[in-house]
């Protein structure tokens, strides 16, 4: 098993930063890629960034492209999300999770979730 925690999130305003921060343990050794989704009420979870074991290739859907920055440090079993320039529309619960078979966009894609951390962006 794998345990994910959340810390980072909170409330900002438009175009102000936050960096999430999510802390693996367990049997880390067995998962291939980390992502961050986000689920805003009402609608369902949402592909937001995701990175592999190595850090060597990211991938962020085009919602946050060019404003967030997904990053590891595999020495404190930690991913990172930083999140510049946000919007209210980025107003959500953030979800870690990992993959230990394969990984993308998909929700469904990620075996292990953390409890999420809510992000509230005013205008």
């Amino acid at each position: 098993q794998v345990q994910l925690v959340e810390s980072g999130g909170g409330l900002v305003q438009a175009g102000d930063s936050l960096r999430l921060s999510c802390a693996a343990s367990g049997r880390t050794f067995s998962i291939i890629a980390m992502g961050w989704l986000r689920q805003a009420p009402g609608k369902e979870r949402e592909f937001v960034a995701a990175i592999s074991r190595s850090g060597g290739t990211t991938s962020y859907a085009d919602s946050v492209k060019g404003r967030f920055t997904i990053s590891r440090d595999n020495a404190k079993n930690t991913v990172y999300l930083q999140m510049n320039s946000l919007k209210p529309e980025d107003t959500a619960v953030y979800y870690c999770a990992a993959a230990r078979t394969g990984w993308g966009v998909s929700p469904y894609q990620y075996e292990y979730w953390g409890q999420g951390t809510q992000v509230t962006v005013s205008s």
